[in-house]
């Protein structure tokens, strides 16, 4: 069910919520926090969709953000959807115009749950400092995207590490969380020796490939080296150099398999898809605590890592 409720005020949105409770049922009962999501006009569509995904994990009212023409009259359009339309969720889109699209806080604030955890996710933009956002600054946890946001993600993530407050993360961090799971297998299983060096190859833009050389560098105390790739996406392998031998693990070029080739083992094929942004969005709200390893990656080990040139074209 959408409901649109043309220039209005968040009385009238709090009102028909009551209404449409009735109606429907109790379908706030279960929610478990208010995710906050700033997002442009643009991808709106495409930002709601994937947080009504990320919802079935975690039911949730998703307050979303829009701000139209600043120049224009002063005005709020909103939209309420529930049921069908909102995942596991209930869905308030405000479209701010006018003197409105500078007090996004103010329209947001008395529309969130009362006495839930609040999330704030910028699917296409990164403010300068997440924790000292105006909306920012009332959530537990901030989540940003520096892939959807920017054409240079590692400026961004360095802006990030400068800015960084215990609540912030970003979702190329999210995207390296299988990596991690087998890169980590792997050392846990014999020789345990140390780790002498490490290479990450991927794609020059990849921020997660700049995150997952961080944390290695910051897990295994050795030197790591970020390398170049033309033409791929995303991160392409991972070697682990140590006295008996590298461990390897690459992904092919369709991307959903891996290897894994370590000394004295045969090769492994193993699961290493692309992960949606959906699924990255779920992780992120299953915690409401600061990440610290992910702080100690993109402040402590970020800085350390070491950029290969890029090979020339043949």
């Amino acid at each position: 069910m959408i409901v649109d409720l043309p220039d209005c005020s968040t009385a009238d949105i709090s009102k028909r919520l009551v209404r449409l409770r009735d109606d429907v049922g109790a379908m706030a009962l279960s929610r478990v926090l208010t995710l906050v999501v700033v997002a442009d006009e643009s991808r709106l569509a495409e930002s709601i969709e994937v947080a009504n995904l990320a919802s079935h994990q975690h039911p949730c009212r998703i307050v979303v953000i829009a701000s139209g023409n600043s120049r224009g009259a002063t005005r709020l359009d909103a939209q309420i959807r529930v049921g069908g339309d909102a995942g596991a969720s209930e869905v308030i889109v405000c479209r701010l115009y006018g003197g409105l699209t500078a007090h996004g806080r103010s329209v947001a604030t008395p529309l969130l749950l009362a006495d839930s955890p609040i999330v704030v996710w910028w699917p296409d933009w990164v403010p300068a400092k997440p924790g000292s956002d105006p909306i920012g600054e009332m959530a537990q946890r901030r989540i940003t995207d520096v892939v959807a946001s920017t054409s240079k993600p590692r400026s961004a993530l360095k802006k990030l590490a400068a800015a960084y407050e215990d609540g912030d993360t970003d979702l190329a961090w999210a995207r390296i969380t299988l990596w991690r799971g087998l890169l980590a297998a792997a050392l846990d299983q014999a020789p345990f020796e140390p780790v002498q060096r490490a290479t990450v190859h991927g794609a020059p833009d990849s921020a997660s490939a700049d995150l997952l050389a961080a944390w290695l560098g910051q897990r295994l105390k050795c030197p790591v080296t970020r390398t170049p790739a033309r033409n791929r996406a995303g991160i392409i392998s991972v070697r682990l150099e140590r006295r008996s031998g590298p461990i390897d693990l690459v992904r092919p070029l369709d991307g959903s398999v891996a290897t894994l080739s370590q000394p004295g083992q045969p090769e492994r094929t193993i699961a290493l898809p692309h992960r949606s942004d959906a699924e990255c969005l779920a992780d992120e709200l299953r915690r409401l605590d600061p990440d610290e390893v992910y702080a100690e990656a993109l402040v402590g080990g970020l800085p350390d890592v070491r950029s290969a040139p890029r090979a020339p074209r043949s």
